[in-house]
């Protein structure tokens, strides 16, 4: 199949993220345009490739056809065309949009279009590569952003050898996923590794060296502190990227808005994954877009599938390096942390929440059951139940009215 100005493909990809390698993978002869000059990957390890415990090798998504290095500039919807950045016009008949989403840049003074030395965002596998290569026994890093990524990160750079401060503008960690108590079970494990957690904390600028090249030297606090910082990573979230979309004239939100087929308010161009909002939901999960890919090779095949949105499950394992002792009591002591998270965690007036504790071995379990219906959970240090509450959640089934609620917590036989 030619990709040049007058040649037509029946399906074009633009994006060869997770969703995209997925479709390609469900697909017979699409044409898969990235931007990265790696092969598709699997971005939920980039962690432990900065934690070196993977090569960059390992964590490669199946092989698919990609061109690679090349960037999309724009969609001619008229006529079906996409214009990429090395001149080349490819013809579609299908065009899905699987872009992604680019890392938030806070609004930071000392921020500017170009990062300072030091700074690193830590979304694709270059940013991983040059943020390992920069780290080293001691360094002093500083993370901003308390989230899954941040966490992950915080844990990776801790692993490198590097003193770590993390800082959470929010009331505990994680808090997206987790209630206050798995929270602070956590922030407990990452202290053992010697990650120094600041929760209520709102970073208000960096301060750089002067000269044509600047380079962090500290994270300021809007209280005036400052933490000292050889490198910052920056895990302050991430935006749906949409322009290609919103040049095109395709309606976007928060993320270009999809139906149940995951199609664009063009019945021709379709999108998954990070970039994709439907129903209201952007998800920015790697589940979710494989799902939805799932869902849309199905649809191209001629199919009745139809996308009804994901209900995720979040898992996190942070591994507590053999340099580093943990002390006993602390969740996932001595080989590290097994957490999950489902749904909603947090209570509503009216839920009914069953909690089980375990001190001794750093086990916590929660779930919230809202009316006849299991609404979320967190389970740390001891996933046992996992499996049954997922699917019991997954499957949104009223619970039996006999139903001991204490049992969706021990029906593994407990701690």
């Amino acid at each position: 199949m030619r990709t040049q100005s007058g040649n037509t493909a029946r399906v074009v990809v633009i994006g060869a993220g997770m969703a995209g390698a997925r479709l390609a993978a469900r697909v017979p002869g699409v044409t898969v345009i990235g931007e990265e000059e790696h092969a598709p990957y699997n971005r939920v390890l980039l962690a432990e490739v900065l934690a070196g415990r993977y090569e960059p090798g390992v964590i490669a998504l199946p092989p698919a056809e990609v061109r690679r290095g090349v960037r999309v500039v724009r969609i001619d919807r008229a006529d079906r065309l996409v214009h990429c950045d090395d001149g080349s016009v490819i013809g579609y008949e299908r065009l899905v949009l699987a872009t992604g989403s680019n890392p938030v840049l806070p609004p930071l003074r000392g921020l500017g279009h170009m990062l300072p030395d030091g700074v690193h965002p830590f979304r694709t596998l270059d940013d991983c590569l040059a943020l390992r290569a920069a780290v080293r026994p001691g360094v002093r890093a500083v993370v901003i952003g308390g989230g899954l990524l941040g966490v992950s990160a915080a844990r990776a750079l801790a692993e490198c050898g590097a003193q770590v401060v993390l800082a959470q503008q929010g009331e505990h960690l994680m808090e997206r996923q987790l209630d206050a108590e798995s929270a602070g079970l956590l922030r407990r494990h990452l202290e053992s590794l010697g990650v120094e957690v600041h929760t209520e904390c709102r970073v208000r600028g960096l301060r750089c060296t002067d000269g044509a090249t600047p380079a962090v030297r500290a994270v300021e606090l809007a209280d005036g502190y400052e933490l000292e910082a050889e490198i910052t990573v920056l895990a302050c979230g991430v935006r749906p990227r949409t322009g290609l979309a919103q040049a095109a004239g395709l309606d976007v939100r928060k993320g270009v808005l999809v139906d149940d087929e995951l199609r664009t308010s063009d019945p021709y161009i379709h999108a998954v994954g990070d970039c994709a909002e439907h129903r209201g939901t952007v998800y920015g999960l790697a589940g979710a877009a494989l799902e939805q890919a799932d869902v849309l090779a199905e649809v191209l095949a001629g199919g009745s599938a139809r996308y009804e949105g994901t209900r995720a499950l979040t898992r996190l394992t942070l591994r507590s390096p053999a340099s580093v002792p943990v002390a006993a009591g602390v969740a996932g002591a001595p080989g590290g942390l097994d957490l999950a998270a489902f749904g909603d965690s947090r209570p509503m007036p009216g839920d009914d929440v069953i909690r089980l504790a375990d001190a001794t071995r750093g086990a916590y379990r929660t779930v919230v059951v809202r009316g006849d219906r299991l609404a979320g959970g967190v389970l740390f240090g001891d996933l046992a139940a996992v499996g049954t509450l997922a699917r019991t959640w997954q499957d949104d089934e009223p619970l039996p009215a006999d139903m001991s609620l204490l049992h969706l917590l021990t029906n593994d036989g407990g701690f």
